[in-house]
């Protein structure tokens, strides 16, 4: 009778002590909850902004304004305020365009002498394909062209319309750092123009800084990946002959690109592979480009590509990297753009998948009457990292398998692949259009892509196996469809099986931010 009363007892009081440390548990989780939102209702009733964003490039200048017009108060620390000089973000797909307008900045497009773009025209070997944007049956609910133009005009139009909102600050500043307590991010550490070092506060901040973000690395933990690298200059006084197409010619070892940026500027870019790049301080690079990539460019465009040398065009050289996108275990911010994000710039898309992400987001945002909410608006991030994964799981996939393609090389297999890909595109049809549906980001779904990579390799493997299947056509055959998995597995992992095969996923995100409603 004593045992039975005291294994009672005790039971009785490892549970009371169970239910007494879980209520306490609950209480904190509470009490420690409402303290952060607290914290960030005091900072914004104390006249802070709701959100901070670091970079006002594209990304940065176009966030800000779409955040300003639901009614969030948004401070821009950018490092320079000048129009930037680049030679990436000239080119805009017409999925890209589409997500402009319906984030209401489609005339940031005009008066910078933009260029419409109805495709692509597309050389291999002395041949030339020019393969539009389809036009009919594209489900596609915007004009079907895309816009190229020079990307420090349209950064500047971007800044001119959000600094034109009463509730969009944009100041001139370094961001040192950010500001963190208990894993959330508070606000950030900047230096102004005035070389004051201060400390702004909001309940949510934004890293948009680019590609050579230095805030990244105390968000994310996903390094970039160095692929290649772009050499490019502008020929000025040039037109080329077909002025609407982006001309990429299929070069050794790998490929150069012209499209015009103005009436008057074409843009010309060479990838060089990773290994010694030619010297531009002693006339290495000028050689390389006059000697050994001139003679590849098309004679109708040889001149244009040879001006801009001649008449001593600045040349640039910028490393052309991937990185996949990862979640932040931080709260209180959110990366975007290529501080996100980067894939390989060959199907020049990058803005596109940029400006979706803005749309996205601010969609996620806009039932939450403040930010300061940090467990809610991580429940957004984590939404938006899932919806974004159409447009985004498809353009990383294809730009990393095109520039692949792209890379001419002595062995069969992929030499194989890369001029089967030069006659699917070029052969018209379905499968052409399809394509370049998808390359404008006017159908983005990935499972889509993989049926038209599947073609092509199907398509390459009859090469290798005509006119009969000898083993050692048949060995490279089966080399093919290994190099076919390289170009989807790595995508696989990173964007998740789920996302890459699950055609409801695409079929909402077209529902939800491609349809032909609020443009």
């Amino acid at each position: 009778m004593d045992m039975y009363f005291t294994q009672v007892c005790f039971w009785t009081s490892l549970l009371a002590v169970v239910l007494t440390w879980a209520m306490f548990h609950v209480s904190n989780r509470r009490k420690k909850t409402t303290k952060l939102v607290d914290t960030a209702a005091q900072e914004r009733r104390d006249g802070g902004p709701d959100v901070i964003i670091v970079g006002a490039g594209i990304g940065g200048s176009a966030l800000a304004y779409a955040l300003a017009k639901d009614g969030r108060q948004v401070h821009v620390i950018e490092r320079d305020m000048r129009e930037p000089v680049r030679m990436m973000g000239e080119f805009m797909q017409p999925g890209g365009r589409l997500m402009l307008a319906k984030l209401g900045l489609q005339d940031c497009l005009e008066e910078i002498d933009a260029q419409k773009a109805k495709g692509l025209a597309l050389y291999k070997d002395g041949e030339k394909a020019v393969i539009p944007f389809p036009v009919e049956d594209n489900n596609f609910p915007y004009e079907p062209t895309g816009r190229s133009f020079h990307n420090g005009r349209f950064v500047q139009r971007l800044r001119q319309k959000a600094s034109s909102l009463p509730n969009v600050k944009l100041e001139e500043g370094t961001v040192k750092s950010l500001v963190e307590e208990d894993g959330v991010i508070k606000g950030v550490t900047y230096k102004n123009s005035s070389g004051e070092e201060t400390t702004l506060f909001a309940p949510l901040t934004v890293v948009c800084d680019g590609c050579f973000s230095n805030l990244r690395r105390s968000v994310n933990d996903n390094d970039a990946e160095v692929m290649s690298y772009q050499v490019g200059y502008i020929s000025k006084n040039c037109q080329l002959e077909e002025p609407g197409y982006l001309h990429l010619v299929m070069a050794k070892p790998s490929f150069t690109m012209m499209y015009q940026i103005s009436s008057t500027d074409v843009r010309c870019s060479v990838e060089i592979l990773p290994g010694k790049i030619p010297s531009i301080a002693n006339g290495e690079m000028i050689n390389f480009l006059r000697n050994s990539m001139a003679p590849q460019v098309p004679q109708n465009l040889r001149k244009i590509f040879l001006n801009g040398i001649d008449e001593g065009a600045q040349i640039k050289v910028m490393p052309l990297k991937r990185m996949s996108a990862t979640l932040s275990n931080k709260k209180g911010v959110i990366v975007l753009g290529d501080a996100f994000n980067m894939r390989h710039p060959a199907i020049a898309s990058g803005m596109m998948v940029l400006l979706s992400d803005i749309l996205i987001l601010r969609r996620l945002l806009q039932p939450l009457e403040y930010l300061g909410d940090v467990n809610k608006v991580s429940e957004v991030i984590k939404s938006f990292y899932v919806i974004r994964k159409p447009m985004a799981a498809t353009v990383n996939t294809l730009g990393n398998a095109f520039s692949q393609v792209l890379i001419a090389s002595t062995d069969k297999a992929k030499e194989a692949m890369r001029q089967s890909c030069y006659d699917y595109l070029s052969s018209g049809g379905n499968g052409s259009s399809g394509l370049m549906a998808l390359l404008g980001g006017m159908n983005p779904r990935p499972l889509s892509l993989i049926y038209h990579l599947f073609v092509v390799t199907l398509s390459a493997t009859g090469q290798l196996l005509y006119p009969f299947p000898s083993p050692l056509r048949i060995w490279h055959s089966l080399r093919l469809f290994g190099l076919s998995l390289e170009m989807l597995v790595p995508h696989l992992k990173a964007e998740g099986v789920g996302q890459m095969f699950s055609p409801v996923s695409a079929a909402a995100y077209r529902k939800s931010y491609m349809s032909a409603t609020a443009l």
